[in-house]
Order: C-alpha cells, then structure tokens, then sequence
C-alpha cells in the first residue's frame, strides 16, 4: 500500500500560503544563490537552505521543485521568498531565452521529473 503524501509539511513550508509573493515569478525563471544567501546559509530553514545550496549552480523554478521532490507551487512561493530576502536573484525569461534549447529541455526535464 503506497502511502499518500502529506498535505501538511507543504502547509508548513509556505506558511500556509499557496501564492508566491511574486506571483508573476515563471517556472522557467533562472534562480542562483546570491552572496547574502551563501553567508546566511546556516541560518536559514531546512527547505530554504536546500534551495540555497542548490542554486549555486543555476537552475529552474522547475528543476528546484524536481530536484526537491516538491510541488510547484511549493517552490514557486519558497524562491520568491528567498528572492525578496536577497538569499537568491532570479533572472526573469525574456525574449532572449525563448531560443535557448538547453534551458528549455531543462525546464521539461523539470516538469518530467515532477511527475
């Protein structure tokens, strides 16, 4: 019998929150850790320093959310978190990128692993 993952630890990640802060922030969006965000590491939350320690190497909303095994929603409203308290920048798509084959097949690798 699988068990059915519990609705409560996202809860209590996000504050019971289901919206970012930044609720235009994309799943595409490009996230690494900024200097504050390595220096306060220790001082950060589980789920928050996971991100930060993954964002060192530049990745997606998505590929957090897949590398994490989170929902989403869940990472969407933790990074823009993260990125209001300067611990990470994102780098927003834009036209440039909408022909950078290597992000998108990462973000799709992203979306594949959620499921």
């Amino acid at each position: 019998m699988t068990e059915e993952p519990s609705l409560l630890r996202p809860y209590l990640m996000t504050s019971g929150r289901a919206q970012p802060v930044d609720q235009s922030l994309e799943i595409e969006a490009q996230v690494m850790t900024s200097r504050l965000g390595a220096a306060s590491h220790p001082k950060l939350t589980f789920e928050r320093q996971e991100i930060v320690s993954l964002c060192r190497n530049t990745m997606s909303v998505a590929e957090v959310a897949a590398m994490l095994g989170l929902h989403i929603g869940v990472a969407r409203v933790l990074v823009a978190d993260l990125a209001e308290l300067g611990y990470v920048v994102v780098r927003r798509p834009g036209n440039h990128n909408s022909h950078d084959l290597g992000m998108i097949e990462r973000v799709i690798r992203g979306l594949e692993a959620i499921h």
